[in-house]
């Protein structure tokens, strides 16, 4: 499983904030994806609206999803494939490492997933010997340098030419060299290499369809698709959400997820598949397995306050838009989801105490939802967690993650309660105030624990005469 740090998450927010390279890649990425998607919603033939018809036909999965999984099942049997079921990453990694066993793989080609990256699975097959290899840009770029991806759909958007110029001279034992064409270029001869000397390609999945019997990946380098063709065994990992009934159904969401991720129409490469190659195809893979996914979605499947989640379909739409991700970038969170995808799900799949500061940090100022290609609504669920974080809960043994200002909230929402005492409180205040530093009627630093308002703004003092008294004289 891979490490999960979200109690970093302040001390890397303000790593992040210092570093001007991040700040200037993030700004770039928010312009180049952010204002563009929005404006790719208003162009469908069905208008935006879309998104409300696609949030229906995300729920009505999920509301149905046993039915719809034994149906994939069924279909991809049906089509020669196979299918497994693993209630967490430790099966799905037996699962993977059993078939690898059984056809003697030594060399992997990977389709880029975030699921396997939930899961661990690159550090388990390496573990085992097996030779893994990235073949999407980013992510092979952030393999080689020994990280994890920051963005769903640009993993390396935190490294600079110059950075990936080094890594490429000293891993790929090439002369440095900045120019980003040159450097695909060299990528794409190492990586041509990997994929004709692969025994087993393995890849996540966008959205598999019910009906059909086949799951969609979607890529703009054609990578997965070389991933899942060219070796004689191809796995797909498949997160159990990520599933609809119909095939229109599908069609309407993988047009969703192509403007949601890049404003794109449609990627340039999408990829059916859903079982091993016929007699008389020239490609495709001998022999298809998918992994079906649950390590933890059950629990949030079951909580009618947060079932809506599992509707996402992980096109990094709101990291485009949300002003905090913006500022901290994808490491900070310290999981595989970060941005206000991240800040519900990871408290919901690892802990809610324990990743508490993700859902704390966030502004609820509702970009995400807006920008969500499905219409979900993170806001809501931000302030669910929160509510279980200040009075606790059982059923997601979530214990009050700070009592002190628990108390401090239910004194102050006993005096606004009380108008005497109220009134008595602000005299109290507007005296002390007079000691504090201030300038043109602002104060410019409060004490502890309030101090952390004024670290970076002034605030107003407080008026000589509240309203009410002002009121009762006029």
């Amino acid at each position: 499983m891979i490490k999960i740090t979200t109690e970093n998450y302040v001390a890397e927010a303000r790593k992040a904030i210092k570093n001007q390279v991040l700040q200037k890649a993030l700004e770039d990425l928010q312009q180049r994806f952010g204002p563009p998607t929005a404006l790719s919603y208003q162009k469908l033939l069905e208008g935006p609206e879309l998104r409300l018809i696609a949030q229906d036909i995300r729920m009505q999965a999920i509301e149905n999803l046993d039915i719809i999984l034994e149906k994939l099942a069924e279909n991809i049997h049906q089509n020669g494939g196979h299918v497994f079921f693993a209630k967490d990453g430790q099966e799905a990694i037996e699962y993977a490492l059993q078939i690898a066993r059984k056809h003697n793989v030594k060399r992997i080609v990977k389709g880029k997933s975030m699921v396997t990256e939930e899961i661990g699975l690159n550090t388990a097959l390496i573990d085992a010997g097996i030779d893994v290899t990235e073949t999407d840009l980013g992510e092979y770029i952030i393999q080689l340098a020994g990280e994890h991806p920051s963005h769903i759909i640009a993993p390396a958007v935190h490294k600079t030419r110059n950075e990936i110029g080094k890594l490429f001279s000293e891993k790929l034992d090439i002369p440095f060299i900045t120019d980003p064409p040159k450097l695909t270029q060299e990528a794409r001869k190492a990586l041509r290499k990997k994929f004709l000397a692969a025994d087993m390609g393995t890849s996540g999945c966008n959205l598999a369809c019910a009906e059909t019997g086949h799951i969609a990946v979607v890529s703009n380098e054609g990578n997965i698709r070389m991933a899942a063709t060219m070796p004689r065994v191809h796995l797909a990992f498949i997160g159990m959400e990520r599933v609809v009934a119909r095939l229109e159904d599908h069609d309407a969401l993988v047009r969703l997820l192509c403007r949601g991720a890049a404003a794109q129409k449609m990627s340039t490469y999408v990829s059916y598949i859903g079982g091993p190659r016929s007699a008389g195809q020239v490609d495709g893979p001998q022999e298809f397995h998918l992994i079906i996914l649950d390590n933890g979605r059950s629990r949030i499947l079951a909580d009618e306050e947060f079932r809506e989640m599992l509707c996402c379909i992980r096109c990094a739409a709101c990291l485009n838009v949300c002003p905090v991700y913006r500022k901290i970038g994808g490491h900070s969170y310290g999981s595989t989801y970060s941005g206000p995808v991240g800040a519900v799900v990871t408290p919901l799949l690892v802990g809610i105490n324990q990743a508490k500061d993700l859902c704390l940090g966030e502004t609820l100022c509702g970009a995400c939802q807006d920008a969500c290609p499905v219409n979900i609504d993170i806001p809501r669920m931000l302030l669910a967690l929160r509510f279980k974080l200040a009075e606790g809960d059982s059923v997601w043994n979530v214990t009050p993650a700070d009592r002190k200002e628990k108390a401090i909230y239910s004194v102050w929402s006993w005096m606004i309660r009380h108008r005497s005492v109220y009134d008595f409180f602000l005299r109290l205040a507007a005296f002390g105030q007079n000691i504090l530093p201030q300038k043109e009627g602002m104060i410019r630093r409060l004490p502890p624990p309030m101090s952390g308002w004024t670290q970076s703004r002034d605030m107003k003092a407080i008026a000589k005469q509240s309203f009410m008294k002002r009121w009762k004289k006029l």
